[in-house]
């Protein structure tokens, strides 16, 4: 028999704002003491706690007919995982660095060996630290300038509060501990700087830590008043200064010290201006610079260490429009470098001889990471190339002789063959012309006669952009005969500054309406048919999710929404919450501008349930998710539950013991996949029992 889904009490309340007044039912799903439940789950109120409980019971009950289906793919994409996998070696001074993972292992081990040959021994493994944790998260690793140390971090609630140790590598003990860190730099061999959170889960101090004192005398370096703004900590490549930043969505202002004068006062690079984003990194006399400073697309400047500020910036890399220069790294001989044009990737590097670009590459869609070497003196650099057919392949290039040599393949145990499945960089035309790219991935097998469902999948905010890379969790979906599409819509930055701004503000309606042509232009080009589009998307992502299917319904046969922003009116009207301040840059402030206030209302995926037909849905939450609360997934869902007037699948299942991003560890975290996946192929009335086709 049907099991009747649960339905959260209405606790109505009345808010008003702008001349506007509206209510609220489930407001209550957001317990008072919710700072509290991020570091501790248990302490979530009963109330609030039976009801995602219930969902939870509905959700395994409603999923229990793909369970064997669900055990088929956790097979199937942990047999994509090689269980015994070693990092490149990374060499730097008297060792040699590597991590591991073995066979059943969740978490990498980390070990050395002398360079020049001989005993490795473990500096730490990450699988004995998280025993007897439910949630554990390695945070940031960091070995100090003379090797004798690690200083370590780990979260282990899920809500990216981690506890930093220093470790003595003689010795093997551990000796300092500090809570509440975000991330920490070595400045010297007995000095440490790290970022601490406040009560609002805010990085917003920096502190100096020496090894061996109390950590209650450490010293207050850098306080940030605005809480827009979060602080970070790192040493530059070339190990001489320590850079301290406070940066929101889109400003930045750097300040540094030198690190053979750690106890100076901190001095300032530029201050920060509306709009204006710099990254730095140093070379000998001068700093090198990326910014948008006069420059939309980003430019590289130098400037002379002794006189940081913008006045003296320089080109090294002078801006060109449509073309985004994504990332710099700086090593003693060169420059490298990352840009993007029309969504692809390129390498470039300069050194005395001017400018090269690195390499050509002749697939229609692929993604590249560059990886300078550790050593700031080294003469060559790593880069990995992949793209949706081809897994990971990382090669050294060497500065001298421009020649580049193949170093690691990510391995597929299971098999793989590139030339089973095709990718293909498709457009489609948006409401007011402009051209969407989508990457497309299916297996050669496929029809492309309109009768092969298909995933969409978009973000779509902050100007990230979603690489075309390769994911063996997919593969499980497309060996089944699904067309996978990624969709580049505006929000993100693969068409340059310009792609991300115009989805902005009063403007975001462009990430929604680019989403929607999307999912047009695969039926009309024939890849696939209204209703047998499933849709996905997490986070912001989710967000757009939650907005098309109350903007546009015959289009889609299913939606999964992870850890979805979807009470983005109210979470915006309170500036209390830890990510709002910070994102009225990105979606307006509707506490201020009336304008912004009824745009928002307009869209605001809960606001605007109606009571009508859904499409089946799988949302998720985490209950320590400091990134998106979980009571606005659940808010969501009790609002369907109310008013959508079909029978279709609606399941709610949130972590009880984690955050935004699920599930730990390498193995664990397949069991999120193979639920989204099971779902997909459930709605889509394909291959329920787990076998093949």
């Amino acid at each position: 028999s049907m099991t009747k889904p649960p339905q959260a009490e209405k606790r109505p309340i009345t808010k008003r704002l702008h001349g506007h007044e509206w209510v609220d039912d489930y407001a209550w799903l957001r317990a008072e003491n919710w700072q509290d439940c991020m570091l501790d789950p248990t302490l979530l109120p009963d109330d609030i706690r039976a009801y995602l409980e219930a969902e939870n019971a509905y959700c395994a009950q409603m999923m229990r007919v793909t369970e064997p289906l669900q055990e088929t793919l956790i097979k199937e994409m942990r047999g994509r995982i090689e269980a015994d996998d070693e990092s490149l070696p990374d060499l730097d001074g008297p060792w040699c660095y590597l991590e591991r993972y073995s066979s059943d292992d969740e978490h990498p081990v980390y070990l050395r060996r002398p360079r020049t040959g001989g005993q490795e021994s473990v500096t730490i493994d990450f699988n004995q630290e998280a025993s007897g944790y439910d949630y554990f998260a390695p945070g940031d690793i960091d070995y100090s300038p003379d090797h004798a140390r690690l200083a370590w971090s780990a979260d282990t609630t899920g809500s990216e509060s981690y506890t930093a140790v220093i470790r003595d590598l003689v010795s093997g003990h551990d000796t300092d501990t500090i809570d509440k860190v975000y991330e920490f730099s070595w400045a010297t061999p007995d000095v440490i700087f790290y970022t601490r959170l406040d009560d609002q889960l805010r990085a917003n101090r920096v502190y100096r830590h020496i090894v061996g004192s109390a950590v209650e005398d450490d010293v207050l370096v850098y306080e940030e008043s605005d809480d827009r703004f979060d602080c970070s900590v790192w040493t530059s490549r070339s190990g001489d200064y320590v850079f301290l930043s406070s940066d929101m969505n889109d400003q930045s202002e750097i300040w540094f010290i030198p690190t053979d004068n750690v106890m100076a006062e901190p001095r300032l690079v530029q201050a920060r201006q509306e709009g204006v984003e710099y990254e730095i990194e140093h070379q000998g006399g001068r700093f090198l610079i990326l910014t948008n400073w006069q420059a939309e697309d980003f430019r590289i400047v130098e400037t002379p260490v002794d006189k940081p500020a913008c006045e003296h910036w320089q080109d090294v890399i002078a801006h060109q429009a449509g073309r985004m220069v994504l990332e710099l790294f700086v090593t003693k001989y060169a420059i490298l470098w990352m840009e993007r044009e029309n969504g692809l990737p390129r390498i470039c590097f300069s050194v005395e001889d001017g400018i090269r670009q690195i390499v050509e590459f002749e697939e229609e869609a692929y993604a590249l990471s560059l990886e300078p070497l550790v050593e700031f003196d080294a003469r060559s650099f790593r880069f990995g190339y992949e793209s949706p057919t081809t897994p990971e392949h990382t090669y050294e290039f060497d500065l001298i002789s421009h020649t580049r040599t193949l170093l690691k393949q990510q391995v597929v145990p299971s098999g793989h063959d590139p030339s089973d499945y095709i990718a293909r960089r498709l457009q489609a035309r948006a409401k007011d012309g402009e051209q969407i790219p989508l990457t497309v991935l299916y297996h050669r097998k496929t029809p492309l006669d309109g009768s092969a469902p298909c995933v969409l999948d978009a973000y779509g905010a902050y100007g990230d952009s979603i690489p075309a890379s390769f994911s063996t969790t997919v593969l499980s979906l497309v060996d089944r005969g699904v067309i996978s599409v990624v969709a580049h819509i505006r929000g993100g930055q693969e068409k340059g500054r310009a792609w991300y701004e115009a989805a902005k503000g009063l403007q975001k309606q462009n990430s929604f309406d680019d989403f929607i042509a999307a999912g047009k232009a695969l039926v009309e080009q024939g890849f696939t048919q209204k209703g047998r589009i499933v849709i996905s998307g997490a986070s912001a992502g989710g967000l757009t999710m939650g907005a098309v299917i109350n903007q546009e319904s015959d289009l889609w046969g299913g939606v999964i929404a992870e850890v979805p922003f979807v009470d983005i009116l109210n979470t915006m009207i309170d500036a209390s919450l830890p990510l709002t301040p910070g994102e009225w840059s990105q979606w307006g402030n509707p506490i201020e501008d009336a304008s912004i206030f009824h745009e928002i209302k307009r869209y605001a995926p809960y606001d605007n349930v109606q009571a009508r037909p859904y499409p089946p849905m799988l949302v998720t939450a985490g209950v320590s998710d400091p990134r998106v609360t979980y009571w606005e997934p659940a808010k969501w869902v009790a609002r369907h539950r109310e008013l959508r007037s079909d029978d279709n699948l609606l399941v709610l299942k949130t972590n009880m013991s984690s955050g935004h991003y699920g599930e730990t560890g390498r193995y664990a975290s397949l069991k999120d996949y193979a639920l989204c996946n099971a779902f997909t192929l459930q709605v889509l009335g394909m291959n329920v029992n787990g076998a093949d086709q």
